[in-house]
């Protein structure tokens, strides 16, 4: 009986393992396809970001951040004074829409939340990660 259950457990090992060695095979045609899919979604970022649709007051993110310049998304999560605790940039991009363009909170998986992290990064790209720098 014990040899039966260790060779199922072998034979589930082996089985995970070969999985897993395909998880990470991609075709050249998958990677464009994906950067194709996260450049929409960057591009729909780019679109809310510069456009005042997200508030009530005719402010834009662009107009204190233009090209996301001073976000910082490689030094989240943070302590961020404003929220009095530390905080991932989703949080802080709802407490500016919040507050300067007088908006209502994205959720934070909506599809609008995830375009404006994905521009916001896209804009910051290569720069090295600090979590929690200031």
């Amino acid at each position: 009986m014990k040899t039966i259950q260790l060779s199922v457990v072998v034979l589930g090992l082996l089985l995970c393992a070969a999985t897993l060695a395909r998880a990470d095979e991609f075709s050249p045609s998958d990677l464009k396809r994906w950067e194709g899919e996260y450049l929409s979604v960057v591009e729909k970022g780019r679109a809310l970001w510069v456009s005042a649709e997200l508030g009530t007051n005719g402010v834009a993110c662009a107009q204190c951040h233009p090209n996301a310049a001073n976000s910082h998304p490689e030094t989240y999560p943070k302590f961020q004074k404003q929220l009095g605790k530390v905080v991932e940039l989703r949080h802080m991009i709802n407490w500016c829409i919040r507050n300067p363009l007088e908006g209502t909170d994205l959720g934070t998986d909506s599809a609008e939340m995830i375009a404006l992290e994905a521009y916001i990064h896209w804009e910051r790209r290569g720069v090295a990660l600090a979590p929690g720098k200031h």
